[in-house]
């Protein structure tokens, strides 16, 4: 079944950082995109789904395209997945007020108004990828996260692949990862996430207050502060997120700072406890702030 509706997009929004975050698997078995819009696929209650979004100048529009029945909640969870792959959880104006004045952002912000957070569609995709993605380069996370979703997701009538939920991987056996390049630890970290998710001892629901999102997740061996502050970040769209543990951020510091060295993670700390409560926009921000050297 399909469904369409039309998503509000305040002045000024960019749509060329939502098409640069979902494209950044070239071989696109999950997202495609294009140069007006994208096509992403995700499990959401056991049902395939695509969300296809194309821009207008002040809207998006939405279809929602769906392998089966497009009951009231499923509906309600695809609404909430666009609000997520639009970047629309975070307003940035309240930040560009707050670093008006720094002299480390201020700049960074005044050359680059209007960046959004861009997510993942869920909070389980966000966590996992965050998981992925520890202590390996880019490229070769984006291979093992296009592995993952082989092993786990399903197909959509339409072809594209979509992410897998808690319980599509929980049913994997651990071989099935490790005889993928995955590390025994990366693979035992995602097993053990899912099955706690899959037998609801862990809620990713977004109604919940994050400081129990928080408790529960540090409790699961192999997950740490940067990985559940990750999350925070791109799952659930929470304005304060510390990512002092981030190299990136702390690069980005260095350079705008200056000093003979890279800041380290108790620096770091300190240095972005001065933008909250809005230490997400400016962990965005710093690592906009790379971009635009390399650039």
């Amino acid at each position: 079944m399909r469904t369409e509706l039309a998503i509000a997009l305040p002045p000024g929004y960019r749509t060329e950082d939502v098409l640069a975050f979902h494209s950044r698997d070239a071989e696109a078995i999950a997202e495609q995109v294009g140069p007006e819009g994208l096509r992403k696929g995700v499990l959401l209650d056991g049902t395939p789904v695509v969300l296809e979004v194309g821009f207008k100048p002040d809207e998006a529009r939405c279809t929602v395209d769906a392998d089966g029945e497009l009951t009231p909640p499923l509906r309600e969870l695809a609404r909430e997945a666009l609000l997520n792959i639009l970047g629309l959880r975070i307003d940035p104006a309240a930040f560009a007020a707050f670093v008006r004045d720094d002299p480390a952002l201020g700049p960074v912000v005044a050359r680059q108004p209007g960046l959004r957070i861009i997510q993942s569609a869920t909070v389980f995709e966000a966590l996992t990828w965050a998981i992925i993605g520890q202590q390996i380069n880019l490229p070769f996370a984006i291979s093992l996260r296009r592995t993952f979703i082989g092993l786990a997701g399903r197909r959509h009538t339409s072809g594209l692949w979509c992410y897998p939920e808690a319980s599509d991987v929980a049913r994997l056996e651990l071989e099935a990862l490790t005889s993928r390049k995955f590390s025994r630890a990366k693979a035992e970290t995602l097993l053990r996430l899912a099955r706690l998710v899959a037998d609801g001892e862990v809620k990713l629901d977004r109604e919940r207050p994050v400081a129990d999102f928080v408790r529960e997740l540090l409790a699961v061996k192999g997950i740490g502060p940067w990985t559940v502050n990750y999350a925070l970040l791109r799952g659930y769209g929470y304005p304060d997120c510390s990512l002092e543990g981030d190299v990136a951020v702390r690069t980005a510091f260095h350079r705008l700072l200056g000093g003979e060295a890279r800041p380290d993670i108790p620096t770091a700390q300190r240095l972005l406890e001065r933008y909250a409560p809005h230490r997400t926009m400016a962990a965005a921000y710093l690592w906009a702030s790379l971009s635009e050297q390399a650039g």
